[in-house]
């Protein structure tokens, strides 16, 4: 007997969605690491090697769970929640392929809301234990999210005007049909706007210092201060895996050549590639100007978080004008 061809489509997006999970489960920890390996070379240092983030996770998953004294379930489901929403929202996203197996529900507004679903989680997190760190550091993650995130939104929105649609994978499947689109201006606007958002989502310079623990600087790390051992490596996964997913968006909303469409084999296989391959120029990117940037002080990151919020507003109204 054969197939149903639904039923061989369904299995090729379940192994799609599939694929992009461990690829981000595995390629966003390697992200953070060609990042510190690029910013130790451009500094003058060897640095540690680039898989260097993978040994730490496995290190701290064989460790003793060690949890604060005033510290109630919260604090415990929050790694929990910040894992879970990045990979409902990698498993939906046009990462490797136009059609995963969620694709039908990757729209602007669940993919948005999931990575905010983290940002909450891992600050109530921080507040939990009644700590000054973790609320210094909630409440600053908070401030940043509150612009952060609906910029995000607007930028992405955007996109949608373009493609007369809100969902993800067909954004990305319109711009390979109208090539011509990625030098649009509104396309322009927003790829800026998204690139400060991701740096703001992302912890990274000039927004936050993710390899300082000085306590008039720090945010995320301020957060996760009272967490150790497997909860600690949940933490960095999901932060990795967030940072992993948002690059790739970058990536494949506005360069989506190489993406598999549609789904087989061989063509997921030439898209994981292509994928990892963007994300890498990415990072190197983003690690370049980490280490020519000073990071901006904290009343001053509001101002950033506007302009690319504006930019994001600018590129919504050239979409209208224009179309």
């Amino acid at each position: 007997m054969t197939a149903m061809p639904g039923a061989v489509g369904l299995e090729m997006r379940v192994a799609a969605s599939t694929v992009q999970v461990v690829a981000v489960v595995v390629g966003g920890p390697l992200l953070l690491g060609l990042m510190a390996k690029v910013r130790a070379r451009a500094e003058g240092r060897i640095g540690a090697p680039v898989h260097q983030v993978l040994v730490d996770l496995r290190k701290l998953a064989r460790k003793e769970r060690v949890r604060a004294e005033h510290a109630s379930g919260v604090h415990a489901a929050a790694p929990i929640v910040l894992v879970a929403a990045a990979a409902v929202a990698v498993a939906m996203a046009p990462l490797v392929t136009t059609t995963p197996v969620l694709g039908h529900s990757a729209d602007v507004f669940v993919v948005v809301y999931l990575l905010l679903m983290g940002t909450v989680a891992l600050a109530l997190a921080g507040l939990d234990p009644g700590t000054a760190f973790g609320g210094m550091g909630a409440s600053r993650a908070m401030t940043i999210g509150a612009i952060a995130e609906p910029a995000l939104l607007v930028a992405l929105l955007a996109l949608s005007l373009q493609a007369r649609t809100s969902n993800l994978p067909a954004i990305v499947a319109a711009t390979l049909a109208h090539p011509a689109w990625t030098a649009s201006p509104e396309r322009l606007l927003a790829l800026v706007a998204l690139v400060v958002v991701v740096l703001a989502e992302t912890g990274r310079i000039p927004v936050d210092n993710p390899t300082t623990h000085l306590e008039l600087t720090m945010i995320h790390e301020a957060m996760v201060l009272e967490y150790a051992g497997p909860e600690l490596g949940l933490v960095t996964l999901g932060g990795a895996m967030r940072l992993g997913l948002l690059f790739g968006l970058v990536a494949n909303l506005f360069f989506p050549w190489g993406i598999a469409a549609p789904a087989s084999p061989m063509a997921l296989l030439v898209g994981l590639v292509v994928l990892a391959g963007k994300a890498a120029a990415i990072a190197v990117a983003v690690a370049l100007v980490e280490v020519s940037t000073a990071k901006l002080r904290l009343f001053r990151v509001p101002e950033l978080l506007a302009g690319g919020f504006v930019l994001a507003v600018l590129a919504v109204v050239t979409g209208l004008v224009t179309r």
